[in-house]
């Protein structure tokens, strides 16, 4: 194989700039009429679903009545997200049951929510949560708490409930006609790309085993108990395609693997992405499992959405849905927070000791009407499928896996929303496909993807389906379609270690904030987290008794 320049190496961080991959027909998504799969006249059934922007989008607006009724609570949590859920779990767990916690949606959960059919339940976006680190002690207390760790063996190793454990096979990649375990490639690779791969695992294993000059690990989750050292706080300096060029990795496939794993987890480009987050992605994950493989996860039909769900369980009717708080404001001892309910129409005005903000930094900003707040947060979007299919998938070489993907694709592939279900093989399935909408500025990218049609995204997921699994033509029941404008925080170069970031984290009672833009990832642990700790600072404030969990 021919090694790349590194123009053309900094030029893959951009591969997706086109709508055209290995696995795309004829280069072009939306080429020919109709929607691949579809029946007569080529419809697939299904909806464009999602979040609530029309309701969400009246923060801009404004124009909202002024309150016809006034209630009181003790601490009111705002969003209900993991940050919001966490929060509030953490204030039940502590005894402190004077809260309400306000969501826009009509179920709480953010980025993780999940659906369900008649076949099985399903995610809408997060999807999993990697073994924990010794660092993530406030999740590792709610894993214990949910039986997902169901005890330690005698080396204090972490037993985890075996139906929680991803079940094997997790990975698989489509590349030259047929399909190879793991998605690291390693088909057809010559010896200098075969070199480059080992190279690069070694250096992300000697990341993950560094402990910096001031006792801490290297890259830590939760990341800011990483270390400080200057060498390692660079890195945030530059992309990760720029690190990886600088480093004389020159391998086109560890190139397309990078920076798949940077739109995974980050929703962006390698050429787009912080290196410290890049290298983050691949050195901070070190949690094992006595009964698990290394860099193993723990996963579930519906995703992280099992999660939510056993978290607003716990909180039961202390949650209000399709409630929109417009405007937060500090009066006397207190925090005044106005809410339209938009369930039933009407203005109402919620008194509270405190509040917790667990809401996106520019929400934040346009509730504290202080858009300084959300100068530097910059959001991925993105699309999520769900297509139910009549027959499970094919292909030649590995078997169908948890996690399917398709090489040099701008698609991110599919989870099998049944691979979890063990007891019996499905004949039918559900499979989430993902999709970073990284190829244009993530503005331009939200207005493209909030005027697509409902049929236009269906045929950009079915072709994408149908083009490495023609044995599905026929067998696709229903597509429907999810649209996050904001799914995600974007770890661009200088966010996590500048001063916007860290200015972020910084609590100004009686009024805290939650979320996991305030790291700068947006994953599970993060998140939680974050408002376990903006709970337990407004437990303190308000003189509640706890014991941390931190």
């Amino acid at each position: 194989m021919t090694r790349i320049s590194r123009k053309q190496f900094l030029a893959l961080g951009a591969a997706s700039l086109g709508l055209a991959g290995a696995g795309l027909v004829g280069g072009d998504l939306l080429a020919g009429k109709g929607v691949p799969g579809g029946g007569e006249g080529g419809s697939v059934p299904g909806d464009l679903v999602g979040a609530s922007s029309r309701i969400g989008h009246r923060l801009r607006s404004g124009g909202f009545p002024a309150p016809g009724e006034t209630l009181k609570t003790g601490i009111l949590i705002v969003g209900g997200g993991i940050a919001g859920l966490g929060a509030g779990y953490r204030l039940a767990k502590a005894g402190h049951d004077d809260f309400l916690l306000l969501d826009l949606e009509a179920a709480p959960g953010g980025n993780a929510a999940s659906g369900r059919n008649e076949v099985c339940a399903f995610p809408w976006g997060a999807h999993y949560v990697p073994l924990l680190t010794e660092e993530a002690r406030a999740v590792r207390a709610l894993f214990q708490d949910l039986g997902i760790i169901t005890g330690y063996d005698a080396k204090g190793t972490a037993i985890y409930d075996e139906y929680a454990l991803c079940a094997d096979p997790s990975e698989r990649l489509y590349r030259y006609g047929r399909w190879q375990e793991g998605l690291m490639p390693a088909i057809g690779l010559d010896a200098d790309e075969e070199t480059d791969g080992k190279r690069f695992f070694a250096a992300m294993k000697a990341f993950r085993q560094r402990i910096g000059s001031d006792g801490r690990r290297a890259f830590a989750i939760p990341l800011d108990l990483s270390s400080q050292d200057a060498d390692l706080m660079a890195l945030d300096d530059l992309t990760m395609a720029t690190w990886m060029e600088r480093e004389g990795y020159r391998s086109p496939s560890l190139a397309w693997y990078v920076d798949y794993c940077c739109r995974d987890d980050y929703g962006t480009r390698s050429c787009d992405v912080s290196a410290w987050a890049g290298i983050h992605y691949f050195a901070a994950r070190n949690g094992r499992g006595a009964d698990a493989e290394d860099q193993g996860l723990v996963t579930w039909p519906e995703g992280n959405g099992y999660l939510a769900r056993r978290l607003a369980d716990a909180l039961g009717p202390r949650i209000r849905t399709r409630s929109l708080a417009h405007a937060v404001e500090a009066k006397g001892n207190g925090v005044a927070v106005d809410v339209w309910d938009a369930a039933e129409d009407k203005a109402l005005r919620i008194e509270a000791k405190a509040a917790i903000l667990a809401t996106p930094h520019f929400v934040t900003a346009r509730l504290l009407r202080d858009q300084n707040l959300a100068a530097g947060f910059s959001y991925a979007p993105w699309a999520v499928a769900n297509i139910t299919l009549s027959r499970l998938p094919g292909g030649t070489g590995a078997n169908l896996s948890w996690d399917n993907v398709v090489f040099d694709s701008p698609l991110l592939g599919y989870v099998v929303a049944t691979h979890q279900i063990t007891q019996m093989r499905p004949t039918r399935t559900v499979l989430t496909y993902y999709w970073p909408i990284s190829h244009l500025p993530p503005e331009d990218a939200r207005r493209e993807a909030l005027a697509r049609p409902l049929e236009e995204w269906q045929a950009i997921f079915l072709k994408e389906l149908l083009a490495v699994h023609p044995e599905l033509d026929g067998h696709v029941e229903r597509a429907d379609v999810w649209v996050w404008g904001h799914a995600m925080i974007r770890p661009v170069p200088g966010f996590i270690w500048g001063g916007q970031r860290r200015a972020g984290l910084q609590q100004r009672p009686p009024i805290f904030t939650a979320h996991s833009d305030m790291s700068g990832v947006s994953i599970f642990e993060e998140a939680y987290t974050h408002g376990v700790r903006a709970a337990e600072k407004a437990m303190a404030y308000s003189g509640h008794p706890f014991e941390t969990v931190l």
